[in-house]
């Protein structure tokens, strides 16, 4: 019988996995109903949601500004924003930063500001807040192209035809579903050769991955300051977007850009124009963040990668398909062709593991799955869990065959 295509009003109705409310946490473990679950759905990565240094830094703040200064960031924003900006841009090593709440605003508000009525190209697995808002600025006279992922063939061909000025590829960084990391190098070369803008969602590498250097503690290299840096590459014809509310655990996005570019979308992005500035212990958790990742950061994320590396080096060894081929936290498992989702994330919920789904439409019909986050507040002992639970699925047959010469990280 065929995996079962869900939507997502059947998922709401019939999968514990979805919707639901979380009434305890323990670490990370979560309590629903009665029952406790391991949390492999949560993307903080860096475990700073549990993380005391942060959590104490909150008081102070609100004490400070109180709970929301509600001026629009056109007429006012509390100190603390700007001098979050230019701490930022140092990590980053980009000349400028504009903060603004979230990512999804972000591409709504500055995609459509920055095109005018250019060209919008699009990698076709980029997020689909990114679709969003390309979809907004080609309701206001955008032209809006499509491209495969990883088909630079397809790219340079657009980039060659485009003939509506400005121009801008827009894609993801470390992929949301996949975990895979683009050459950021060749995108950007190709960019800059036909005089366009790269714009990068990298909101599941900021904090994780970051500049390389002979001091790593992993792959993922140091600082977390995102796929620019971890690529070698500089910002030029470069706009990187990011956010804390993975990494860092949270409610606050960026965009790391030329001074001249964030001085223009003070006055063309509503985002901007008129949106209340993020919630006063967001910004606190932001700035104790940035000190816990000055001072263990880089431990956290190696940390980090050895979790990462136990579950997908089981994984392989299970002859199991999985899309991640980085060694990044995100990893995705699709099911058998022939077995239900549902079914599958209750054996999981019986385990004790909670999982993100991943149904179609949300992801192809071949890659109908589960995914899984790790971050540095799980254990080896959890990993060890989870392993045991996926080699009980694969042995049954429910777990998709790796494809064979997948790609594997060199």
């Amino acid at each position: 019988m065929p995996a079962m295509t869900h939507d997502i009003e059947d998922l709401r109705r019939n999968s514990r996995m979805y919707d639901a409310a979380i009434d305890e946490i323990d670490g990370r473990r979560i309590r629903i109903g009665r029952d406790w679950l391991v949390d492999w759905a949560s993307c903080n990565y860096l475990g700073l949601d549990l993380d005391e240094e942060v959590i104490e830094a909150v008081e102070p703040q609100l004490r400070r500004w109180g709970t929301h200064p509600s001026w629009s960031r056109m007429l006012g924003s509390p100190r603390i924003y700007p001098d979050l900006e230019e701490r930022l841009g140092e990590l980053l090593g980009a000349e400028d930063v504009l903060l603004l709440p979230t990512i999804s605003q972000i591409h709504l508000g500055v995609i459509p500001a920055l095109i005018g009525t250019g060209t919008l190209i699009m990698e076709s697995r980029a997020h689909r807040t990114i679709y969003d808002g390309c979809v907004f600025a080609r309701g206001q006279g955008a032209t809006m192209q499509r491209f495969r992922s990883g088909d630079l063939v397809s790219l340079e061909k657009l980039l060659k035809e485009a003939t509506a000025r400005p121009v801008m590829v827009c894609m993801d960084g470390v992929n949301s579903m996949t975990g895979d990391v683009p050459d950021l190098r060749v995108y950007a070369a190709l960019c800059r050769e036909y005089d366009a803008v790269l714009y990068v969602d990298d909101a599941h590498g900021m904090g994780v991955i970051g500049e390389r250097s002979p001091m790593e503690t992993s792959p993922y290299g140091m600082r977390g300051n995102a796929i620019v840096r971890h690529s070698g590459e500089t910002y030029d014809n470069i706009v990187l977007v990011g956010g804390f509310s993975k990494a860092y655990s949270s409610l606050l996005a960026f965009l790391a850009l030329p001074t001249a570019m964030k001085d223009r979308l003070k006055v063309a992005a509503p985002t901007y124009l008129y949106s209340g500035p993020a919630p006063v212990a967001s910004l606190a958790t932001v700035w104790a963040g940035l000190d816990v990742n000055e001072k263990r950061g880089d431990e956290l994320r190696g940390h980090l990668y050895r979790l990462t590396a136990k579950l997908l080096g089981h994984v392989r060894g299970l002859g199991v398909h999985t899309l991640n081929v980085d060694d990044t936290p995100v990893v995705e498992i699709p099911i058998s062709a022939d077995f239900d989702l549902i079914d599958v994330s209750e054996r999981l919920w019986r385990a004790g593991q909670y999982v993100t789904l991943a149904p179609y439409p949300g992801v192809p019909r071949d890659e109908i799955g589960f995914r899984i986050q790790l971050t540095a507040a799980h254990t080896e002992s959890q990993v060890d869990d989870l392993n045991a639970v996926l080699t009980s699925l694969a042995r049954d047959g429910a777990l998709r065959p790796a494809i064979p010469h997948q790609r594997r990280p060199s």
